[in-house]
């Protein structure tokens, strides 16, 4: 029953928009983006149509198939964010066989602005998930893991991408390198629950690794974005100087290091100042506030807004804020989730509705996105190196570190928006690639990951987690 209501909504939704000629050739995308214009469409009584009208769309569309295809995923016990970006890609590649009438979403400029605000608050989410003195204590085992589990898949991403893409910029290069440093925390953390190992020791290992190894990467990517602002500003058209590449590096390293060191001075005061106002919701926008500012302040010294979002959430330490649950209010993190829930999903549909599965009917493309996941794979076994205590798993550990997930997906869609003059560094083409290895490192980390703990361990519900 549930099911016949769930197709009976969306053909209704689907009649409406085909009969209210949304998705016709009279209504370009110009106009859904023109939403600033005096003069509006109007229905057949003369009634003015209001500029919010695609957005609401745009936004019915994203949330409805984020769910569903989310809930699919998570029947097959996959991540629910591989089935929006699944069913982005669906929806988005619809004009291939002739359904265009969701074509206008791709180029819908307020919902482009709610996936940047979706992605902005997820990692702000994972700051605020992550722990500094737990990842220090994790030991040098993690540190090791993290760091060759990016150096090795940055320039095996590095050499595929020139092997594959000679015509390209070297710059385009390097950042599909830094794609591949990624890690998603999230998809292997689930994994461990699962399988009664997230104490374990490989279990410790490689949440240690995945935060170093998302810290790591985001450096990796400030400082590549940073080199890509330098040469597209047309300073030095022979290149980036090594003082340059110095410059960006202190620059990326200074800030994060900058917002730990003046935020863990200032934010107690700011929380305290706050508790003298007596309406509701000081603490979510005290929160938020921080947030947006770190993450503007980010972009404009020419990192990543996400670099400055992260910093945020690394900042907001619970003892800061513990006041105002003293008073009613609800922990930081319960309060952004609803935020979260639904903005991301707005990030994750609409990066796969811009993968063009025209791209693929070039074999050359097909064949890079195979090998870069092959590379990604392979990439992150060299983090098993990196672990000398016996008796760890360490195929379990290079296997934890394999997921992209949502850490890569930003870093492929950062790439898809830097330009060098009038030429960007990640292609359509490109990044439909390494949406590809996204998904495809995604989906198969939890069958190998679960194999690999439980070898050797019956169905991992015998044996209980290790404790120290």
């Amino acid at each position: 029953m549930k099911r016949l209501l769930i197709v009976a909504f969306l053909a209704t939704a689907a009649f409406l928009v085909v009969s209210s000629g949304f998705g016709s050739p009279d209504a370009p995308a110009t106009e859904i983006e023109n939403h600033g214009a005096t003069e509006h469409s109007e229905h057949a009584g003369g009634h003015p149509e209001s500029v919010v009208v695609p957005v609401l769309f745009a936004l019915i569309v994203v949330l409805v198939f984020a769910k569903v295809g989310g809930d699919l995923m998570e029947r097959f016990n996959q991540p629910a964010v591989l089935g929006e970006l699944v069913f982005g890609v669906l929806i988005g590649n619809l004009a291939l066989i002739g359904i265009d009438f969701f074509d206008p979403l791709k180029t819908n400029v307020p919902l482009e602005v709610l996936a940047e605000i979706g992605v902005i608050i997820l990692l702000f989410e994972v700051g605020l998930e992550t722990n500094i003195k737990e990842m220090l204590s994790v030991g040098a085992t993690s540190f090791v893991v993290a760091t060759l589990g990016v150096l090795a898949p940055f320039f095996l991403g590095w050499a595929v991408s020139g092997y594959f893409l000679p015509d390209e910029s070297i710059y385009t290069h390097v950042f599909i390198g830094a794609t591949l440093c990624a890690t998603s925390v999230g998809i292997t953390a689930r994994v461990l629950k699962d399988v009664n190992k997230i104490n374990s020791s490989e279990g410790k290992i490689i949440l240690g690794a995945a935060v170093i190894d998302d810290i790591m990467g985001l450096v990796v990517l400030s400082v590549v974005t940073g080199l890509i602002a330098a040469a597209g500003s047309g300073n030095g058209s022979g290149g980036v100087s090594s003082m340059t590449i110095l410059l960006v590096v202190l620059k990326a390293v200074g800030f994060i290091v900058g917002a730990l060191i003046v935020g863990s001075y200032l934010i107690p005061k700011i929380f305290n100042f706050g508790l003298r106002i007596k309406t509701t919701g000081v603490l979510l926008s005290i929160a938020l506030t921080v947030c947006f500012l770190l993450a503007f302040l980010a972009e404009k010294i020419g990192l990543a807004a996400i670099v400055g979002a992260f910093a945020a959430g690394l900042l907001m330490d619970d003892v800061y804020y513990k006041k105002y649950m003293d008073r009613g209010e609800h922990d930081l993190e319960e309060l952004i989730h609803p935020i979260a829930v639904f903005l991301v999903p707005v990030f994750f549909v609409r990066m796969g509705m811009l993968v063009d599965l025209k791209t693929f009917g070039d074999p050359s493309i097909l064949g890079f996105a195979l090998v870069l996941t092959v590379v990604a794979i392979i990439g992150k076994q060299a983090c098993s190196l990196g672990v000398w205590k016996k008796g760890v798993n360490k195929l379990a550990v290079g296997l934890g570190m394999i997921p992209r997930g949502e850490v890569g997906l930003i870093f492929a869609k950062i790439g898809a928006t830097l330009s060098i003059g009038a030429v960007t560094v990640v292609s359509p083409s490109t990044y439909s690639a390494v949406v590809i290895m996204v998904m495809i490192t995604t989906l198969v980390t939890p069958p190998l990951l679960k194999i690999s703990l439980l070898k050797g361990s019956g169905d991992g519900s015998e044996k209980p987690p290790d404790r120290e």
